[in-house]
């Protein structure tokens, strides 16, 4: 940020806030919630991808962090859950820390696919993937004894790709949509020039 003038770093610092607390807010906005944790939400993951995609990975690892330590506290029931210390280090990185602060990545594309749309798709998708990985690691070590006779491998990947495949999919359809109306590229966010959004709609059809 040091290129930056004052107006600029005001204005990224006040977005940045305004996108961490639309994402927490989204992310209670459930669609179904599964019994021992994990839940489908309405576009939470979009706004920490968007960022990054208009500031850049670095920023956007930021800002997925900081989501993730607002994801901790509202999540903080979990720890009375498991015990010991290689537990609580196991939950914090892997269903929170590292699982939010991926989403950070999602403006990855920016710079090799033209699309705007497209490459707000792909980052969503890809950040997605790193969460879902996450969340498996976490059911196969601290998770484990509700996989009852089932392989905690097959038990963790079908209990976590039950919510985490549908929020993938909600991400991906609302990074198309958004990124075919607005233009993150530009410093003041405006709506994308016609022929480039007609462009990106007929890239759905």
């Amino acid at each position: 940020m040091n290129n930056l003038t004052k107006k600029d770093k005001t204005r990224r610092l006040a977005e940045s806030a305004l996108m961490i607390a639309l994402a927490t807010i989204l992310a209670e906005f459930t669609v179904f919630q599964l019994p021992f944790g994990g839940s489908v939400t309405l576009f939470s993951q979009l706004p920490i991808v968007i960022l990054s995609y208009r500031y850049g990975v670095k920023w956007g690892l930021v800002t997925g962090f900081t989501m993730s330590l607002l994801q901790m506290v509202f999540g903080a029931s979990n720890f009375s859950y498991v015990s010991g210390i290689g537990a609580y280090l196991i939950l914090a990185f892997a269903d929170y820390i590292v699982a939010f602060t991926a989403l950070g990545l999602g403006g990855m594309f920016k710079n090799t696919v033209k699309k705007q749309s497209v490459a707000l798709a792909l980052g969503g998708a890809v950040t997605s993937l790193i969460r879902y990985i996450c969340h498996i690691i976490s059911g196969v070590t601290i998770w484990k004894e509700y996989a009852g006779d089932t392989n905690v491998w097959e038990y963790s990947v079908t209990y976590n790709g039950t919510y985490m495949i549908p929020e993938l999919i909600i991400t991906v359809i609302g990074a198309v949509i958004i990124g075919s109306i607005f233009d993150f590229s530009s410093k003041e966010l405006k709506i994308l020039k016609k022929k480039k959004t007609d462009d990106a709609v007929n890239e759905m059809r």
